[in-house]
């Protein structure tokens, strides 16, 4: 409805003037807060209500074609039409393709608020739909208000170097339709696009009678960090894995970036190597690599040698809501070569699983990956996130980033009271700020039995070990990992020692929580009940079996000896 014409129209049916000068100003305040969305492309510094976000959502959806009606609506006027009340076709689109948008159930449309042509077209996920333009705006404006969120909400650097001036992590970006390891297969996959590129044009220049070969650039190296879908992405994308091993720190419980394995890897597999794929939020003991050291030394590596060189990428899954792990990516762009930072939507921004925001302080690496993506994309994670952004609106952003920072010092106190009762230590692992762990090395204890093997006896501990988190889950507490020592793994025929800890060795068997964005003060509170009530459920059935076993074995033993005395 227009504004200008309101007070003409109204003025028609009778309803007073200064009636209508209130409900206008409601109007034209509405508007412009849209208007100033649309020109700055910023967060707004206050979040919206929930009718000024549906309203938006609607004039967009209004934008694409064909969505005036659901399929069943129209099923039910085509049935009347063949009943003798034909009306004719009531909408202003008619649509003769094979995909035109059409949504069945009126609550499927309701739901994804009209929109039903997805993002992107076949030959780039970012490109406009000529018929769907509202769709087209809403993820151009929901990348901006992402970038906008972590630059001035979480610190990364947006700015465009120029000259020899370095680009920050967050200059560049696109928004991708899947969850981080699928979008990391992607990445990977248009790197590798990429580089085929960069390398036949250098061959291509070279003079005549110089012999060159173009580098297969089929390995990725990875800092090893125990989560599946890291490992499976690089196969994902027919690429092939070089596990890198962690060390242990010294002084402290963590489990960190080995530099010479990289460095030694670096120069045996050499040209062959797509990237290092390295990882900044982990599970505890295990820390954030040491990407600024990582990026420095793949820009010395790639000095002087043409072509792509080797690429880098950053799994910064949930590690947007942490300051240190921002401030870390700030300065690997700063000194080295960031190739691209692969971030997850419902981890770090609290939407519903399946999206992910992928950065760069390349624009070329970008439009590589955006060009990458086969075919159309679900817009739902997109007005998912939309809608999220404008709810908070950057106060908000900052507010439950700053919840989980201050939250982050109790919980640390907390573990470590309930380690103490527990007769554990909590892990010493300063660098990790999401992620935290206590031991439990004390958990289980086993009657000495001479007749079993160390190995049986490790079995059995672990066994009793994992009983723990199973309890844990049954008490309704999730998200916590039991790690016992010694456990292999194989994932695509690869066998991972000590799975769970990404390190070889690890000591101890122990436990993790995390404080991540979105908990509260009353979760964390409860929390700490249920884990002290489960810890001595725990140990007081423990003590049972063994009475238990105990007696059952001396009845047993009894048993033995009179059938012995018998023969």
């Amino acid at each position: 409805m227009d504004a200008n014409n309101i007070p003409a129209l109204f003025s028609s049916l009778q309803i007073p003037t200064n009636h209508t000068s209130v409900g206008l100003s409601n109007l034209l305040s509405s508007n412009s807060q849209t208007k100033a969305l649309f020109h700055h492309k910023r967060l707004p510094d206050h979040g919206w209500t929930d009718v000024q976000i549906q309203r938006l959502l609607f004039e967009l959806s209004v934008l694409d074609t064909n969505c005036e009606e659901t399929v069943k609506c129209q099923l039910r006027s085509s049935s009347s039409a063949s009943s003798g009340n034909n009306g004719g076709f009531p909408h202003r689109w008619t649509g003769a393709g094979e995909r035109e948008g059409r949504i069945y159930s009126p609550l499927v449309s309701q739901r994804h608020s009209g929109f039903g042509h997805g993002i992107g077209r076949s030959g780039d996920v970012m490109e406009a739909q000529p018929k769907a333009v509202g769709s087209s705006a809403l993820l151009r404006l929901t990348l901006r208000l992402t970038l906008d969120a972590v630059r001035r909400g979480g610190g990364l650097n947006g700015n465009v170097g120029k000259g020899s001036q370095p680009s920050g992590p967050a200059s560049f970006g696109t928004l991708l339709p899947v969850c981080t390891g699928m979008s990391m297969a992607l990445v990977l996959s248009g790197l590798r696009d990429r580089a085929r590129k960069m390398d036949d044009a250098i061959l291509e220049n070279t003079g005549d009678g110089v012999t060159c070969s173009i580098p297969t650039r089929n390995i990725v190296l990875w800092s090893r960090i125990d989560q599946k879908s890291c490992y499976k992405a690089i196969l994902s994308a027919g690429l092939k894995c070089i596990v890198l091993p962690t060390k242990s720190h010294p002084d402290t419980d963590e489990v960190s970036t080995d530099l010479q394995a990289l460095k030694e890897a670096l120069d045996q597999y050499g040209n062959n190597i797509l990237a290092v794929l390295t990882t900044t939020s982990c599970f505890c003991p295990r820390v954030p690599d040491e990407v600024d050291a990582v990026a420095k030394m793949i820009q010395t590596w790639n000095s002087g040698k043409g072509g792509a060189g080797i690429s880098h990428v950053i799994n910064h899954a949930y590690g947007l809501q942490c300051q240190a792990t921002n401030k870390l990516l700030n300065r690997a762009c700063t000194i080295g070569r960031v190739d691209a930072i692969i971030c997850s939507t419902d981890k770090n921004f609290l939407v519903p699983v399946g999206g992910a925001l992928i950065m760069s302080p390349n624009s070329n690496v970008i439009e590589t990956i955006s060009k990458n993506y086969p075919g159309r994309a679900s817009a739902s994670p997109m007005i998912d996130l939309f809608i999220t952004l404008l709810s908070m609106g950057l106060d908000g952003y900052k507010g439950i980033l700053n919840e989980r920072k201050r939250l982050t010092r109790q919980f640390r106190q907390r573990l470590e009271s309930a380690a103490n009762v527990f007769g554990e230590r909590p892990l010493n692992c300063p660098r990790n700020t999401i992620s935290f762990g206590i031991t439990l090395d004390k958990l289980v204890v086993l009657d000495d039995e001479h007749d079993e093997s160390e190995n049986l006896q490790q079995k059995e501990r672990n066994k009793q070990i994992t009983k723990f988190g199973s309890m844990l889950f049954t008490r309704c507490i999730s998200g916590t990992r039991i790690v016992p020592p010694n456990e292999t793994k194989t994932i695509s025929g690869h066998t991972f020692v000590g799975f769970g800890s990404s390190h070889e060795g690890y000591p101890h068997a122990y436990m993790t929580a995390a404080c991540a964005v979105g908990m509260g003060e009353a979760e964390l509170n409860e929390f700490f009940v249920r884990l002290e009530k489960s810890w001595k459920d725990y140990c007081s059935k423990r003590e049972k079996d063994r009475k238990k076993k105990k007696k059952d074995n001396i009845e047993k033993g009894m048993s033995d000896v009179a059938i012995s005395n018998k023969q």
